[in-house]
């Protein structure tokens, strides 16, 4: 063996290579954007920036998982209204959106027992007078 073959051959395993891994990349099925409307949300990304900016300014934890009861722990004011959304990166067909209104004092517990195990994304939006506000919490079930 001399230097030319080992080069010939070294280009040759390196073209096959990477055929196979485009190969491989190409039949790769699951591949989602994690919303549909992807591109109409990024031009309205300074509305949500401006909503978690008043959530800081509540300096509390608005979020909260307590991994005994499998539930989210929401510490909102009575005549809060706002929508709790559970993305699952993986898949998106787990997603879940909840519709959620305050009418007691106190903390409402939302159970998410029902989730299928492995890590989500929690987000809540909601408003209290008159104010938009938005967090987001990473869990694993």
């Amino acid at each position: 063996m001399n230097w030319g073959k080992g080069i010939l051959l070294s280009i040759i395993v390196f073209i096959g290579i990477i055929m196979t891994m485009v190969v491989i990349s190409v039949r790769m099925d699951g591949i989602e954007l994690v919303r549909d409307n992807y591109y109409e949300a990024e031009i309205k990304y300074q509305e949500q920036i401006d909503k978690e900016a008043s959530t800081l300014a509540l300096d509390r934890e608005v979020i909260r998982y307590d991994i005994q009861t499998k539930s989210m722990i929401l510490d909102l004011p009575v005549g809060a209204k706002g929508n709790l959304q559970l993305f699952r990166p993986s898949d998106a067909s787990l997603d879940k959106s909840l519709s959620i209104e305050i009418n007691e004092e106190g903390k409402k517990a939302v159970s998410v027992a029902d989730l299928k195990p492995g890590y989500w994304r929690v987000q809540l939006s909601w408003t209290e007078n008159g104010v938009a506000f938005y967090q987001e919490k990473k869990i694993t079930i």
